[in-house]
């Protein structure tokens, strides 16, 4: 017995000219609303790096700049030395994704797909650090990278500090876990009989149908260590050497306000043009991960 899908309008409703212009009205001014929410903070973040000085600091504020000014952005490119801290962040985040797809990957199959032994309570083991706060992880971290036990070694000013530390991401390994458990046996069996080893499986089989969700913890890395604060602060004394979350906030002591917002708009290009650019394998790899295989 099939049960009638029940929704707010009635099918009869949208069948007549009136209740459907009334639907698609009401449609459009909640998308309208929503696109608005989200997009005027941009909005006026970019242009307010367009205004003067007194203009941004004026009450009441005013929402198209009168004179537009892009100096403020030339500034901040020159003035924060941008381009340098772009850099130590790319490279800070391009090491800390690479090592944890690596590890992350290598774990999450030997778990799901090697069954070791006390497997179940090493992930257990590892899902705990899930209700540790961060904050009380600051300290060991810290310790731990300035003399590093046995060989007692300081990767403080160094970006293995960065890339070492972001491996143990027990979110990431437990989605990449759970979506190799729904991997079909058929496909991975069928390797097996045709002579594959387990490292051979993981490169030509495992991996390839795998992209949805290696491009989700691709994106959940990129961003966590370019938004991080406090530890790259911790790790990196040499201003030379800090990322942009940090450099930001250390050289804004006498920078205009226009400079320092233009500073952010141009920080924050990277990351939006990175989901932009790879929203369709974020919405793939969430959906994919959400149904059985």
């Amino acid at each position: 017995m099939s049960s009638a899908t029940r929704t707010l309008i009635s099918p009869a409703t949208l069948a007549r000219p009136r209740g459907r212009a009334a639907y698609w009205t009401v449609f459009t001014g909640v998308v309208v609303l929503f696109a608005l929410a989200f997009l005027f903070p941009v909005y006026w973040m970019v242009t307010g790096a367009m205004k003067s000085p007194d203009e941004i600091a004026q009450t009441p504020p005013t929402v198209i700049p009168k004179h537009w000014h892009l100096s403020g952005y030339t500034d901040a490119w020159d003035l924060m030395q941008l381009p340098e801290h772009l850099w130590n962040t790319v490279v800070q985040a391009a090491g800390a994704w690479a090592f944890q797809l690596v590890f992350c990957t290598a774990a999450a199959y030997a778990l799901s797909k090697l069954k070791p032994a006390f497997g179940k309570v090493i992930l257990g083991g590892i899902l705990a650090t899930l209700m540790v706060p961060a904050q009380a992880l600051v300290v060991p971290k810290y310790l731990t990278v300035a003399d590093l036990p046995f060989i007692h070694t300081s990767l403080l000013n160094d970006p293995l500090g960065i890339w070492l530390p972001a491996v143990a991401n027990a979110f990431n390994l437990y989605l990449l876990k759970r979506f190799f458990d729904q991997l079909p046996r058929d496909v991975l069996e069928a390797a097996e009989i045709d002579g594959a080893g387990k490292l051979r499986i993981l490169w030509s089989v495992v991996l390839p149908m795998s992209r949805p969700v290696l491009g989700v913890v691709s994106i959940f890395a990129l961003v966590a260590v370019w938004q991080d604060f406090l530890w790259p602060l911790m790790v990196f004394s040499d201003t030379d050497k800090q990322p942009i979350s940090v450099a930001l906030v250390q050289l804004s002591q006498n920078i205009q306000l226009t400079v320092l917002i233009a500073a952010m708009v141009i920080a924050s290009i990277p990351m939006v043009a990175l989901f932009l650019v790879f929203q369709r394998h974020i919405i793939a790899g969430i959906s994919a991960g959400s149904t059985k295989g």
